[in-house]
């Protein structure tokens, strides 16, 4: 059959086309637009940010994925990449910037250090993984891990979200899961509110 010109004034729909009717869902007309569009936030930790720059640079180009707005704000972000060490100093500041990001977000821990310590795990200063204090949806390993690697892992954030009902998320619930989550006390060391009830019944 001789290919036609969809511009051309003389071409007629054929009329088997004519009645063509697309059926979806709700869910996936509304995650393949979330996937489609997330937007990182804009923090690095340690050596792994330098990978992440990369990954966001031409020669790798997150914006083919439609992640290439990397927002300054969590306002305005819906994906957290925790790329580097987590030291104690900084976890505070971490679960206060997951606190203020909207939901449906989703946490990608990149790196060794990130996802549990890395080479400094058993230093006095360094949080032993980020999902200590806050959901990781998608661990990313290596030291540093490659562009590759990453964009393999946002990959697999674009699939969790794909999978997902939105009847089903923590947003859509509005439950217990919804409150906040208590942000670290940084003193002689660093203490989480969420066990004060283990120091004041030792034996639960």
């Amino acid at each position: 059959m001789e290919e036609q010109d969809l511009n051309s004034p003389g071409y007629e729909i054929p009329a088997e086309m004519q009645s063509a009717v697309a059926v979806t869902s709700l869910d996936r007309i509304y995650n393949w637009g979330r996937r489609a569009s997330v937007w990182p936030m804009m923090f690095g930790l340690a050596c792994c940010a330098i990978e992440m720059i990369c990954t966001a640079a031409s020669r790798f180009d997150l914006s083919r994925f439609g992640m290439e707005i990397m927002r300054p704000s969590p306002r305005q972000s819906d994906l957290m990449i925790v790329s580097g060490t987590v030291t104690k100093k900084m976890i505070p500041t971490i679960v206060r910037l997951y606190n203020q990001m909207p939901e449906p977000k989703y946490v990608l821990a990149m790196g060794a250090c990130a996802s549990g310590g890395g080479p400094f795990k058993e230093g006095y200063n360094v949080v032993s993984g980020v999902d200590k204090f806050v959901p990781v949806d998608v661990y990313v390993p290596g030291c540093p891990p490659t562009p590759q690697a990453l964009l393999f892992g946002l990959m697999k954030i674009q699939e969790k979200i794909t999978g997902q009902r939105w009847k089903d998320t923590r947003w859509y619930q509005k439950g217990a899961d919804q409150v906040s989550i208590p942000v670290p006390l940084l003193g002689p060391d660093l203490f989480d509110p969420r066990k004060i009830p283990l120091f004041k019944n030792p034996k639960a």
